[in-house]
C-alpha cells in the first residue's frame, strides 16, 4: 500500500489552569494546511491548467503528421527526420527535473505561462523555418516549452483535489491530452495539405495567445485554506536542490515510477508522435486518409484506456502493476505478430488491433507517476513526478534514434520497404526488455518497504 504524508501529531501539552497560566500558543497554520476541498472551484482550476496541456500536446505531436512534408520541405532522410523528434524529447526529459523543482520552488501558474511562451516561441518559429538548422533549433525551443505542462498541472490538481481523486485526475489528465492529440490528427492533417505549411504552424503558435490570457487571468493554483501553505509559502524551508533531487531518487517508489513510465510509455509515442504516418503510408502502403483514421483511432484508444485505469486505480492501488504487466504483455506479443507477418504487410485487422493496444501505453505510464505521489512528501512531489516523468520520454527518444538508424541502414536507396520498417522495428525490444527488468528488481524493494 502506498505510504502517505504523515499528519501532524496531535498537541500533547496540558492546559494550565485558568487561573495561573493562558492556554498555550496553538501550532502555526502552516503546519496544519486544510485538506484539498475538490468540488467546483477545484475542477475549473484544473481545466484552466489543462488547457495548457492541450495545446502543448498538439505541439507536441504535430510533426507526427507532417513528418513526409518535413522530409520534403527540408530535403532529409529518416535519421535527419527522427533528430526533429528526438532533440525536442530529449529537451523534455532534461527539463524534467528542473521544471520539478521549479513548480516546487515558484509554483505551477508561473510556470505554464512560461510554457505559453516558450511553445508559441519555437511553433511560430518552425512555420518560418526553410532551413534544417533554425527548424531543429526551434523544436528544442518548442520541447522546452512542453516540459513546463504536465507536472504543473499535477501539482494543481494535488492542490486542489483530496488524495483518493488525485489518480483519477492524473488519467483524465492524460485523457485531456489525447484530445490535443486527436485536434493534431484530424484537424492538423487536413490543414497542411490545404492551407500549407506556414500558415498551418503559424496558427497553432498563435492560439497560446488565448491560453496565456486564460492563465494569467482567471488561474488560481491552489485554494485559499492551501495558497498561504505549502512549498510556495514563504514558511518552509527549502532544501539544497542536490539533496532533494536525491531525496527522491533514494525513495524506491520514484525508481519504480520512473522504470514504469520508461516502459509502457515508448512505444505508443515514438508511433504517434514520428513513425507511424511513415509505416503505414510507405510501408504498409496506406493512402495517407487511412492512415490518419488509423492514428486517431490511437488517440481514441489511449483516451478511453485512461478512464478505464483512472477507475480501476481509484478503486484500489493493487490495480497499478497489474495494468502494467497486462499492458506491456500484450504489447509485446502484439507488436510480434505484426513484425512475424509474412511478406511484412499484416492484414487491416492487426493492424487495427497493435493501434487500439498502442493506446493504453500512454495512461499505463502514469502509473508510474502515481508511485510518486504515493511516495514522496507534497514538499518534493515536483522534483518526484519530474524525475519519474523523465522515463517515458527517454524510452522515446531511444526508440526514435534506433528506429531512424535502422531505416536509413536498410534502406541505402532511401525508399523504406515493409521489410526494412519490420526490421527496424525489431528495435522495440531492446528497450522493452530492460525496462521490464528494472520493474521486476525494483517492484521487490518497493513491498519490502511497505511490509
Amino acid at each position: 500500500m502506498p505510504v502517505e504524508p504523515a499528519s501532524p501529531a496531535p498537541s500533547l501539552s496540558v492546559p494550565a489552569p485558568r487561573s495561573t497560566a493562558a492556554p498555550a500558543p496553538s501550532a502555526p497554520s502552516s503546519t496544519a494546511p486544510a485538506p484539498p476541498p475538490g468540488g467546483r472551484a477545484a475542477w475549473l482550476a484544473w481545466s484552466i491548467g489543462v488547457s495548457v496541456y492541450v495545446l502543448a500536446v498538439i505541439h507536441r505531436t504535430s510533426l507526427g503528421v507532417a513528418g513526409l512534408d518535413a522530409a520534403d520541405r527540408f530535403g532529409i532522410g529518416a535519421s535527419a527526420l527522427s533528430t526533429f523528434s528526438i532533440l525536442q524529447v530529449l529537451v523534455y526529459a532534461g527539463m524534467q527535473i528542473p521544471v520539478g523543482l521549479l513548480v516546487d520552488r515558484i509554483g505551477p501558474r508561473r510556470v505554464l505561462l512560461l510554457g505559453v511562451l516558450l511553445l508559441s516561441g519555437g511553433q511560430l518559429a518552425f512555420a518560418f523555418s526553410s532551413a534544417f538548422a533554425p527548424a531543429l533549433a526551434s523544436r528544442a525551443v518548442l520541447g522546452c516549452g512542453d516540459a513546463m505542462t504536465f507536472i504543473s498541472v499535477l501539482r494543481i490538481a494535488a492542490r486542489w483535489f483530496p488524495a483518493a481523486r488525485n489518480p483519477l485526475v492524473a488519467q483524465l489528465t492524460g485523457l485531456a491530452g489525447m484530445g490535443g492529440n486527436l485536434v493534431t490528427t484530424v484537424v492538423l492533417a487536413q490543414a497542411l495539405h490545404s492551407e500549407g505549411w506556414t500558415p498551418t504552424f503559424t496558427a497553432i503558435a498563435l492560439l497560446g495567445v488565448a491560453v496565456f490570457a486564460l492563465v494569467a487571468l482567471f488561474l488560481r493554483e491552489a485554494p485559499a485554506a492551501v495558497a498561504a501553505v505549502g512549498p510556495v509559502g514563504p514558511v518552509v524551508e527549502r532544501p539544497k536542490v542536490g539533496r532533494q533531487i536525491r531525496a527522491c531518487w533514494r525513495e524506491p517508489g520514484t525508481r519504480l515510477g520512473f522504470w514504469v513510465h520508461f516502459t509502457t510509455q515508448f512505444p505508443g509515442n515514438a508511433f504517434g508522435l514520428l513513425w507511424g504516418m511513415p509505416y503505414l503510408v510507405e510501408g504498409q502502403r496506406l493512402t495517407r486518409t487511412e492512415a490518419g483514421g488509423l492514428l486517431t483511432l490511437l488517440v481514441l484508444s489511449s483516451m478511453a484506456s485512461g478512464l478505464l485505469f483512472g477507475r480501476l486505480l481509484s478503486a484500489s492501488v493493487r490495480a497499478r502493476l497489474p495494468i502494467v504487466f497486462t499492458v506491456l504483455t500484450v504489447t509485446g506479443l502484439g507488436w510480434a505478430l505484426v513484425l512475424a507477418w509474412p511478406g511484412g504487410h499484416p492484414p487491416m485487422w492487426l493492424l487495427v488491433g497493435i493501434i487500439l493496444v498502442m493506446g493504453t501505453n500512454g495512461p499505463a505510464s502514469l502509473v508510474g507517476l502515481d508511485y510518486a505521489r504515493a511516495r514522496n512528501p507534497v514538499e518534493r512531489l515536483g522534483t518526484a513526478s519530474g524525475i519519474v516523468n523523465m522515463g517515458g520520454f527517454i524510452g522515446t527518444m531511444i526508440t526514435l534514434f534506433g528506429i531512424g538508424v535502422l531505416l536509413d541502414t536498410l534502406s541505402p536507396s532511401g525508399t523504406y520497404s515493409a521489410e526494412a520498417f519490420r526490421g527496424a522495428f525489431c528495435w522495440l525490444y531492446l528497450p522493452l526488455a530492460v525496462g521490464t527488468t528494472m520493474i521486476l528488481r525494483l517492484r521487490r524493494r518497493v513491498e519490502a518497504a511497505d511490509a
